[in-house]
C-alpha cells in the first residue's frame, strides 16, 4: 500500500516523464504511442496499490473511464475509415480539379478558404494531406509552396474548431456533452472564420505575380471506379453523424459506425465481383488506418481518467480558479500552451477539471477551449497534427516556420479570440 501523498506524487511524476518522452519523441526515439500505453497503465497500477488492493470502487471507476474513453476510439476509427475509403477512390480529385489559377494571391485564397471548409467536414490532418498533395501537383517549386503550406496549416486548424468532427478535440467535448453541434457552430464559425481571413491578409501581402511553370494538373491522374458515389456518400456521411444524434439521441459512435456500415454496403456491391479492385473495400481500407494513432489517444485519455479518479486534476482546478480566476485566460493559456505540447490530453485533462454543473453544456468555457486548442496549435509547427504533417511532407524547417508563420498565427488566433468575446 502507497500513502495518498506519496502516490499523487508518483503520480504526478509519471505523467511528467511520459509527457516530456512524447514531446521529445524524435529526439529519444520513442514512438509516442508507447509511451501514452506506459503511463495509462502505470498511473491505474498506482490507483489501485494506493488502496492495498483492489476494490470494487476502483474498478469502477476505470470502467468508467474506459466507456468514455471508448466512444471517442470507436468515433475516430469510424472517421478514419471513411475518410480513407474516399482517399483510396480518389474522391478527393472533385475538389482539387476545381482549382485551375495560376494567380498567387488567387491560389493563396482559394487554397485557404478550400481547407477550411475541407477540414470542417474531415479532420485538419487528413486535409493537410490532401491540400499539400495537391499543391505538389501544381507547384513544382518547393519554395514557392511553403508559404501556401503555412496557410494550409492555419487554414485547417481554424476549419477543424468551429465544427463537432472537424477536430479532434472539438470531437471529444462534442462526445461528452460539453457542447452541441448548433451552438458550436453558430458561435464558432465567425471567430474561426475571422482567424482564417486575418491570415491570409497577412500572408498575402507583397504577393504578386503567377506561378511559373505549373505542373501536370491533378485531375489528369485517372480516378478509380465508383470515385464520385463514394466522395458524395461519404461525405454525406459524414455531415450526417450530427443529425443522427440530433434525432435519435444516441451517442455519435453510434451515428459513424451506422455510416460506415452503409458505405461498406455500398462498396461491397461495386466491387465484390472485380478481384483487381480488392484494395477498394473495407477490409484492405482497414489495413491504412493509423492505429498507431487511435492507441495513442488511448493510453492518453486513460491516463487522464487515472488523474481525475484521485482528484488531481479537481486541485489543478481549485489553484487555477484561486490565482487566475478568470476561465477564459485558462483558456487562451490552454491554446498557447497547445502550440509546445499536444491539444488532446490538455483538453481532456480541462474536461475533467470544470465539470458540467458549475460550466454547463455550451457555456463559454467549453467554446473557448474548443476554438483554442484547435487554433493556438498552428502558432508552431511541432504544435498540431496539421504543422507536423507539413513538416514531414515538404521538409520545413521549425525556424523557417517561427520566422515566416508564427506570428501570423499568433495574430490570427488572437484576434479570433477578440471575435468570440465581442459576440461575433
Amino acid at each position: 500500500m502507497i500513502e495518498l501523498a506519496a502516490s499523487n506524487s508518483l503520480l504526478i511524476l509519471i505523467f511528467a516523464i511520459g509527457y516530456f518522452a512524447i514531446i521529445f519523441e524524435t529526439k529519444i526515439e520513442v514512438n509516442k504511442t508507447a509511451s501514452a500505453l506506459l503511463m495509462a497503465v502505470l498511473t491505474w497500477m498506482v490507483v489501485f496499490l494506493t488502496r492495498g488492493h483492489v476494490r470494487l470502487e476502483d474498478m469502477t471507476s476505470l470502467g468508467e473511464h474506459l466507456n468514455e474513453v471508448s466512444q471517442i476510439i470507436f468515433f475516430l476509427l469510424g472517421a478514419m475509415t471513411l475518410v480513407e475509403l474516399i482517399d483510396s477512390h480518389r474522391g478527393f480529385q472533385i475538389v482539387t480539379n476545381l482549382i485551375e489559377t495560376s494567380s498567387k494571391q488567387a491560389m493563396l485564397w482559394i487554397i485557404g478558404f478550400a481547407t477550411f471548409f475541407l477540414s470542417a467536414i474531415l479532420d485538419n490532418l487528413t486535409t493537410t494531406i490532401v491540400m499539400i498533395s495537391l499543391l505538389r501537383k501544381l507547384i513544382p517549386e518547393r519554395q514557392e509552396r511553403l508559404l501556401l503550406g503555412g496557410m494550409i496549416v492555419i487554414a485547417a486548424n481554424a476549419g477543424g474548431a468551429w465544427t463537432p468532427i472537424g477536430d479532434v478535440t472539438t470531437t471529444m467535448l462534442w462526445i461528452q456533452g460539453n457542447i452541441s453541434t448548433t451552438a458550436v457552430m453558430k458561435e464558432l464559425f465567425l471567430p474561426s472564420l475571422g482567424a482564417l481571413i486575418i491570415a491570409l491578409f497577412l500572408l498575402g501581402r507583397g504577393l504578386k505575380g503567377s506561378y511559373p511553370k505549373l505542373a501536370q494538373r491533378a485531375h489528369e491522374e485517372a480516378p478509380e471506379p465508383g470515385s464520385k458515389i463514394v466522395f458524395y456518400c461519404g461525405i454525406g456521411a459524414l455531415i450526417f453523424v450530427p443529425i443522427f444524434k440530433a434525432l435519435t439521441g444516441l451517442p455519435p459512435f453510434m451515428g459513424i459506425l451506422i455510416a460506415l456500415g452503409v458505405l461498406w454496403l455500398i462498396t461491397d456491391l461495386m466491387h465484390h465481383e472485380h478481384q483487381t479492385r480488392e484494395h477498394l473495400r473495407i477490409p484492405h481500407i482497414l489495413t491504412r488506418i493509423d492505429t498507431s494513432g487511435v492507441l495513442f489517444f488511448l493510453g492518453i485519455l486513460l491516463c487522464i481518467g487515472a488523474l481525475d479518479a484521485v482528484g488531481l486534476l479537481r486541485q489543478l482546478a481549485v489553484t487555477l480558479d484561486t490565482y487566475i480566476g478568470n476561465v477564459s485566460i485558462v483558456a487562451i493559456l490552454i491554446g498557447l500552451v497547445s502550440a509546445v505540447v499536444d491539444n488532446v490530453p490538455l483538453v481532456a485533462a480541462t474536461m475533467k477539471m470544470y465539470d458540467l454543473h458549475t460550466y454547463p453544456m455550451d457555456s463559454a468555457l467549453w467554446q473557448m477551449i474548443a476554438y483554442c486548442a484547435g487554433t493556438g496549435g498552428s502558432i508552431l509547427i511541432i504544435g498540431s497534427a496539421a504543422g507536423v504533417a507539413f513538416m514531414g511532407m515538404e521538409k520545413a524547417d521549425f525556424l523557417w516556420y517561427c520566422k515566416k508563420i508564427s506570428l501570423i498565427a499568433l495574430i490570427s488566433y488572437l484576434g479570433g479570440i477578440g471575435l468570440y468575446t465581442l459576440g461575433f
